[in-house]
Parts: C-alpha cells; sequence; structure tokens
C-alpha cells in the first residue's frame, strides 16, 4: 500500500510539473507565438508596377521609427486604405492585397509595426502595435493632409485587433474594414491549449470582442468560410457585439488569407459599396 501511494504521489507530481512547465511555455513564449516578424522583405511596390513613397514615421519617444509605403492612386481626392497587416513577415507580404486596394482606386498607406520589416524599436508588443497604429493614423492626417473622413481603417487577422483599437479612439474615420479577425487572443488561445488556464496566462491579451461595442464608425467585416486558423464564428461574434451601421461579408470557401482570390466579385462590391457609401 505504501508502495502504491508513494508511486501515486510521484504520478500526480511529475503531471503537475508537466501541467506547470506547459504553462511557463507559454507564458514564457506568446510574444513569438503572437508575433513572427521578418526583416527582409519579399517584395516592394516597385516590383508590382506601383509608384510609391518610402514613409518614416517616427514613434514613442526612444527615436524609433515606423518604415513603410505610401501608394498614391492615380486620382487627386481618392479615399485612402489605412492598411494593418497581420502577425507574419511583414509588409512586403502584404501587397499582393494592398494592391487591389490601389487597383479600386485607392490610396493606400502601409507601416511595419515595431520589430517588423525596417521599422526600428525592439520586440513587438500588444502596447506597442497600438502606439504604432496612432503614429500612423497622426502621419496620414499631419504628413499627407488626408482628412479623416476620407480615410478607412483596415486590418486583416492580428492587424484587424490592431485597426478595431485604433477605430475606437477615433470615430471621425470614415469606416473600419476587418478581416478574418478573432474576437480576442484568450478565445484563440483557448482553441489551441484549452487545457491550460489561459485568463491567468496572457500578457498579449488583444479584447477585440470587449472593444467593438465602442464603435461609433460603420464597420465591414470579412471573413472565409473555411478559415482554419480564425474560425468564422469568431466573425460572427464581432459582428453580433457591433452597434450601429454594419456588415458582414462570408466569402463561401474562403480560407485565412485568400478570401479576395476566391469570392472577389463580392469581395470587390463589398469594399467599394462600403467606400461609396463611407468616405465623404
Amino acid at each position: 500500500m505504501k508502495n502504491r501511494t508513494r508511486r501515486l504521489a510521484v504520478g500526480v507530481g511529475i503531471l503537475v510539473l508537466l501541467y506547470a512547465s506547459a504553462c511557463g511555455y507559454l507564458w514564457a513564449t506568446q510574444k513569438a507565438q503572437v508575433f513572427e516578424p521578418a526583416a527582409q522583405w519579399q517584395t516592394t511596390p516597385q516590383r508590382m508596377g506601383m509608384k510609391f513613397d518610402s514613409v518614416h514615421i517616427p514613434v514613442g519617444n526612444r527615436g524609433d521609427e515606423l518604415d513603410g509605403w505610401w501608394i498614391p492612386a492615380t486620382q487627386n481626392d481618392a479615399p485612402t486604405v489605412v492598411y494593418f497587416h497581420g502577425n507574419y513577415r511583414n509588409i512586403g507580404n502584404n501587397l499582393e492585397h494592398s494592391q487591389r486596394f490601389h487597383q479600386l482606386g485607392y490610396n493606400v498607406l502601409l507601416a511595419d509595426y515595431r520589430g517588423y520589416g525596417k521599422s526600428t524599436g525592439g520586440e513587438p508588443s500588444e502596447a506597442k502595435v497600438y502606439e504604432d497604429a496612432e503614429a500612423v493614423w497622426q502621419y496620414l492626417l499631419h504628413s499627407r493632409g488626408i482628412k479623416p473622413a476620407q480615410a478607412v481603417i483596415y486590418g486583416h487577422s492580428l492587424g484587424g485587433a490592431i485597426a478595431i483599437n485604433l477605430a475606437v479612439h477615433h470615430p471621425e474615420a470614415a469606416g473600419l474594414i476587418t478581416e478574418s479577425t478573432f474576437t480576442s487572443m484568450r478565445a484563440m488561445g483557448e482553441k489551441n491549449y484549452g487545457f491550460l488556464p489561459i485568463g491567468w496566462l496572457l500578457n498579449q491579451r488583444f479584447e477585440s470582442l470587449q472593444k467593438v461595442p465602442e464603435l461609433k464608425i460603420p464597420v465591414q467585416f470579412i471573413h472565409g468560410s473555411w478559415d482554419q486558423k480564425v474560425p468564422v464564428d469568431m466573425a460572427k461574434q464581432l459582428y453580433a457585439a457591433t452597434p450601429g451601421a454594419k456588415k458582414l461579408l462570408l466569402i463561401e470557401g474562403g480560407e485565412h488569407n485568400n478570401s479576395a482570390a476566391i469570392g472577389w466579385v463580392e469581395y470587390r462590391d463589398a469594399v467599394t459599396d462600403f467606400v461609396r457609401q463611407n468616405v465623404h
């Protein structure tokens, strides 16, 4: 009996140690799991045949700069899309989609968060990317002379969470478009690590579902029905929690990164209608 009790105690101790180790691993590595930056661009606007200006946006109080591109429309007074990319690589990995907006006749401003691409300022964090987004918005208004009512805030995936946070603080913007965006990092963590006490362990939270009720601008949600990374139900939850003018486009067969390619006509019509109705 004593040996059995001892073996049981040892077994329980090992399980507790493994569980504690898993918790410690998630706590220590979550930034690396949330943010996956790369320094080298996959391509540039020039290689894709688009005229552009390189932009350098000051951020914070330590002399950091965000590196980005201003891709002007061919027409004066065109609407502007302020583009916030997802967690993977950098702005060079987002030019194919940026080009779609440009071909619809819009200016596009996109910049890398600190820690991404050629932006300076060390590794990214939730607090930093919110500050980065604010710096991009202020650059648009004060350095490019774009009026808020002419600017639509767009974000893909993690960029959607960043865009939602920015839009809550800027009800003067024309509108918000989010694509393939999650409700919260806690919900994403519970999807992947449901056996861990995610709520206690997270230090990168991105609580979009709690923020969308504060939105005071029109919102267009877009999501692929086959998204395996961010379940489509999350888009439905965000939509349901959003007050005021809102639309939800579900692209049948769309995955996390290809909804525009899979359902281009629907996607194009939704975006152009949204911009036409809300940009003044």
